[in-house]
């Protein structure tokens, strides 16, 4: 094969060549420069030698400590707990909703609270030693109207403890709507899954205990063929959503006082009659 590279082009390659050769010599060269050259000993006599004055020192300047930078304030993660006072024909109850496990059930319960669904209906099913359960009926027993049913949030981590505030359903898992109930005691077997789920539970009661064991202890029977409902009504007269604050000051006052030991007034013991004094016998 011939060779096609033009005579420009292998000049060009034969330049480049000899520049990469003569790399290396002028760096030595230039290191040559860099070297300081030696006097000769006559040269150094001449030389006077001069008087430098002392610098002072001066003294180190202590570097500047950089400020740490102000810790930043952290944003408050808000609440997702929400709080309800039921007032009813037995007393006040407060309830706590948690939102943050419970966020289908608690949506759906407020929904109910803020259109007063709840107001005026009653506890009609009364089981003591189990639990009282309310919301869906007036104090006639007409059944009310209710939303669409929500999905079952059985596995968030709250247990059907005593206090605790549950969803009620049929047997369908995902049935529930606006009828809750809430455990006068602990009862476990409700966590455990029947037909595919167990009874969700979505808040507690965090006043009013007193309130909810007067109600599981009232008289129950038959009526409108349905039983364990109240020999005498026991209403749900306003359910309200109130904040933190309002709630937390309700709690306050409706804690129960320890009671204040009863100060009994000192009893003095009678006094003890003086013994009459023997008389020293006397030396007749």
């Amino acid at each position: 094969m011939k060779n096609t590279r033009t005579p420009s082009v292998l000049l060009s390659l034969s330049l480049l060549a000899g520049s990469l050769v003569a790399l290396p010599t002028l760096t030595a060269c230039a290191d040559d420069k860099e070297k300081p050259t030696e006097k000769t000993p006559t040269e150094k006599t001449k030389e006077q030698p001069k008087t430098i004055p002392a610098t002072p020192i001066q003294p180190a300047t202590p570097a500047a400590t950089p400020k740490a930078d102000a810790p930043k304030a952290e944003a408050p993660v808000e609440s997702k707990m929400v709080y309800v006072t039921m007032e009813t024909s037995k007393g006040t109850i407060v309830l706590e909703l948690n939102g943050e496990k419970a966020p289908i059930s608690t949506e759906n319960f407020v929904a109910y609270v803020n259109k007063g669904q709840y107001n005026g209906t009653i506890f009609h099913r009364v089981i003591n030693n189990f639990m009282i359960q309310g919301g869906g009926f007036d104090a006639n027993l007409s059944e009310k109207t209710t939303d669409k049913p929500i999905k079952n949030e059985w596995q968030n981590g709250l247990k059907n403890v005593q206090y605790s505030l549950a969803m009620a359903r049929t047997a369908v898992p995902d049935s529930a709507t606006c009828q809750f109930y809430i455990n006068v005691k602990d009862n476990g077997f409700l966590d455990q899954p029947r037909g595919g789920a167990a009874y969700a539970v979505f808040g507690k009661v965090v006043a009013g205990f007193e309130v909810v064991d007067a109600i599981k202890a009232v008289p129950t029977g038959v009526k409108n063929g349905m039983g364990d409902v109240p020999v005498e009504a026991v209403v749900i007269n306003a359910a309200t959503v109130v904040a933190k604050e309002d709630a937390e000051a309700l709690i306050k006052q409706m804690a129960p006082k320890a009671a204040t030991p009863e100060v009994k007034p000192e009893v003095k013991a009678p006094a003890t009659p003086a013994t009459p004094t023997t008389p020293a016998p006397e030396k007749k």
